[in-house]
């Protein structure tokens, strides 16, 4: 559940007065491309604007302004607004405001509960539900993953020092209550396997089970530190004998299997664990120093193998990028304070890793990495790299990481090489994603692609001038990534309706607006539609998660910030006909040279998709479902991932021995058993289905010697006699004295320092300079888009907190992760 804070203009400015105004300045650009793509027109769907026409809608202002519908919502100055989207295709969205005042050790507060039938046309008022509790803000609206129209809701009842539930199962169309035995510390957690089943931490680190929906609870374990549900009903959590949560690296992994009747303790040392996929990782202290490493299970904790995976120190982290059922993306921090580390994928077993990206982007104080998973095309990944000349650049792969390169120069933009202020061969295209937004840049929304949009991407980009990077436009790619076309000029909220047949954008402005701009043809052009005669100060976009939807609800507010509305959009009526068979063309995916026989083949097949005509000006529908024939690929270099001890030397595709693995065995440790590994420098990328062709050689030998990681477990870590138990507690006491030392030395680094990695856009410095541009040099390490949990769900890093941005995207929620 997403919660969207909006504050008074005067706490706002007192705000800005105890906080540091500052911005960073950063260098785009680089050399000469590593990597050039063929052109084609199978993969190139895009026509160039300078061939093409685009014509007006016939009739699209009048159909628009007939299905144009306002509400406003009156909310108190110190409020916030919380939507919730329950259920799919349903077209129920929950609106919760609510108003408090902390004062001493209480909050009172006043909340309303709205709700739309109408996917946010109109909406009533259902205060009377929930008799009129303060809900908190922090746990919000609790909906179900299951689309089944679950319900809940928190309820501060200060006047009875208690906290309520209120629980609906049909959509928040009625609502049943029962007191909590408990002060809940986090929103509740559905069980994705059984939405009865409700899990939550109370403020005392009790972790709470419910198998009716919340009706009755039961307290199942204490000192519970963090909590994940797992697959099969499974409960996964970290506790601490000394119940400080504090204390990373002495933390103890535990599981239950049958909602918290017995306990299995399945690792201790541990510093952090993460579910990702089929995998249990787990972040252990090696018992040298502040040293850790990762381990991983593929049997829910039974079986701990070790990755092959430098170890890191207090200095560094592990984060898990992304993991599915294959395979594991895993960024592991460069000592020091570089602000960059690298990139390794895994094996299928989650315990052999090979380089991928080096000088890979990721600051550790703000936790921001512009890693992006490219869900409209299977295999594509997109992040940042900080080069040698101290460049900030966009990096792609297709291949599922196992060669990255630049992005293409975009077909329509206007960057000279000769003249660009960026320098001669830079004009390329940098994509701007987390890592923007933590420098407080002008990017209102991270790259955007759908499942079931196939090809499609939505990004804020940067090519060649200053100007660009002070004020982003908006670019679309149509084909994964391949290339890319200039589509609105300015930073924009964006959404994808229909399928990828509809795209809507509405221009970030500080002034009130009152335009948005859609397209039918995926972003080659842009009409306009003026959605009222009183503009609004924009705060976000809103629709229905899923992409499927033909409606778009536009949040702000005018003059008077008691008063906000929303205006939606439905732009059904606008598509007049529904899409038939002839709306469809085929399309290769992956295509960049159609004379070669291997054209399209990525992981071991070919996709060919059935995709809209862009010339066709209908509806996808609710019903639309991706058409796609596979065949399968002979197997090239391009199939592999180098192996253990190899990496692919820029602008090549073979891989080659790294120099320090060079005369040393490759051995690594396999279901507690030392494995040799004999390797021509390939291993098949996890999921590759490619027949024949190029079959490297590949041999790992048992050796038949334990090698059980010492660290996950206590047993082999105690002693019995005194003379071991005095030698511990010396070393404890000295760990302590170390701690209080390194503790003394961290706060004056990074607290009371600010550590923050700048990188400089050239650009943006040249620009200022010669436009006397004022306060780019400016720096606000205390800046963050939304605000941080403290710990970060996919790494073993520690965040520092942080308040949320005072006019922050309004968001949309859907089912909690």
């Amino acid at each position: 559940m997403i919660s969207v804070s909006w504050i008074l203009a005067l706490w706002l400015f007192s705000c800005a007065l105890a906080t540091d105004s500052m911005r960073l300045r950063r260098e785009l650009g680089s050399d000469e491309e590593r990597h050039r793509l063929k052109n084609s027109e199978l993969s190139k769907r895009s026509a160039d604007l300078n061939e093409q026409t685009c014509t007006a809608l016939s009739g699209a202002e009048t159909t628009l302004k007939n299905n144009t519908h306002s509400f406003t919502f009156r909310v108190k100055s110190m409020g916030s607004l919380s939507l919730a989207w329950v259920g799919d295709g349903s077209g129920v969205l929950l609106v919760l405001t609510t108003f408090q005042v902390p004062l001493f050790m209480m909050r009172f507060g006043q909340s309303n509960l709205y709700r739309s039938e109408d996917y946010g046309k109109t909406f009533q008022d259902v205060t009377q539900l929930i008799n009129h509790t303060f809900i908190q803000t922090e746990f919000g609206i609790a909906v179900s993953p299951d689309h089944s129209g679950k319900v809940m809701l928190t309820g501060d009842v200060s006047e009875v020092g208690k906290f309520r539930l209120f629980r609906s199962q049909d959509f928040g169309m009625s609502f049943v209550s029962n007191d909590l035995p408990f002060e809940p510390l986090i929103q509740m957690l559905y069980n994705p396997g059984d939405c009865n089943i409700i899990l939550t931490l109370s403020l005392t680190l009790d972790l709470w089970l419910s198998e009716n929906f919340g009706a009755t609870w039961r307290k199942i374990h204490d000192r519970v530190c963090l909590v994940r549900w797992g697959p099969k009903n499974s409960i996964y959590f970290t506790t601490n004998s000394n119940g400080s949560c504090n204390d990373r690296g002495m933390l103890e992994l535990t599981k239950t299997e049958d909602y918290g009747r017995s306990f299995k303790t399945i690792a201790t040392r541990v510093y952090s664990f993460v579910l990702g996929g089929r995998f249990v990782f787990a972040s252990i202290m090696t018992g040298k120093g502040t040293e850790r490493m990762i381990h991983v299970s593929v049997d829910g904790g039974e079986v701990w193998n070790m990755a092959q995976l430098p170890t890191v120190n207090h200095e560094q982290f592990y984060s898990i990028l992304t993991a599915n059922q294959d395979m594991i993306f895993m960024h592991v921090d460069d000592p020091g304070d570089s602000g960059v580390g690298t990139i390794y994928v895994s094996d299928d077993r989650g315990t052999v890793f090979s380089k991928s990206l080096e000088h890979h982007l990721y600051i550790i104080t703000g936790s921001d990495t512009d890693f992006t998973v490219i869900s409209s095309l299977r295999g594509v990944y997109m992040t940042s790299v900080l080069t040698e000349e101290g460049v900030v650049e966009t990096v792609i792969t297709f291949d599922q990481g196992a060669k990255w390169q630049t992005l293409r120069r975009p077909q329509n933009d206007h960057c000279d090489t000769e003249t660009s202020t960026n320098r001669p061969n830079r004009c390329r295209l940098h994509i701007h994603a987390s890592y923007s937004t933590t420098l407080k840049m002008n990017v209102p929304m991270l790259p955007l692609s759908q499942p079931n949009a196939v090809g499609l991407i939505l990004a804020h980009g940067s090519v060649g001038d200053g100007e660009s990077v002070l004020s982003p436009d908006v670019y679309v790619s149509d084909d994964g990534g391949y290339s890319w076309l200039f589509a609105l000029k300015g930073p924009h909220h964006y959404a994808i309706l229909d399928s990828g047949g509809l795209l809507v954008a509405v221009e970030h402005s500080n002034s009130p607006v009152n335009r948005i701009s859609f397209s039918t043809d995926e972003g080659q052009c842009w009409h306009t539609y003026n959605f009222t005669n009183d503009p609004i100060h924009f705060s976000g976009m809103d629709s229905e998660p899923g992409s499927f939807s033909m409606n778009v609800s536009l949040w702000g507010y005018r003059n008077d910030f008691s008063k906000w509305v929303v205006i939606t959009i439905d732009f059904r009526k606008l598509l007049t006909r529904d899409c038939t068979e002839g709306d469809y063309v085929q399309w290769l995916a992956h295509s960049a040279d159609s004379s070669g026989s291997d054209d399209g083949c990525v992981l071991g097949y070919k996709e060919t998709f059935l995709r809209l005509r862009k010339d066709s000006v209908c509806w996808n529908g609710r019903d639309y479902s991706l058409t796609k024939k596979l065949s399968p690929c002979l197997c090239t270099l391009n199939d592999y991932h180098c192996d253990f001890g190899y990496y692919r030397p820029e602008n090549s595709s073979e891989c080659v021995e790294q120099e320090e693995m060079k005369g040393h065995p490759l051995e690594f440790c396999l279901n507690g058993t030392t494995e040799q590994l004999q390797t021509s420098g390939y291993r098949k990328i996890p999921g590759n289905q490619c027949e024949g062709g190029f079959q490297p050689d590949r041999e790992e030998t048992a050796l038949k010697r334990m090698c059980t990681s010492n660290a996950l477990y206590p047993n082999s870590l105690t002693k019995s006699s005194s003379q071991s138990t005095a030698v511990i507690v010396m070393v404890v006491i000295a760990i302590l004295l170390m701690s209080a030392v390194a503790s003394v030395w961290l706060v004056k680094k990074y607290i009371c320092g600010g550590r923050f990695l700048v990188h400089r856009y050239s650009v943006m410095r040249e620009h200022a300079e010669d436009n006397k541009i004022e306060g780019v040099d400016d720096t606000d390490p205390h800046y963050m888009e939304t605000g941080k949990a403290q710990y970060n769900e996919d790494s073993d890093q520690l965040l520092k907190g942080s308040a949320a941005s005072p006019f922050a995207v309004l968001a949309r929620v859907g089912s909690p992760t």
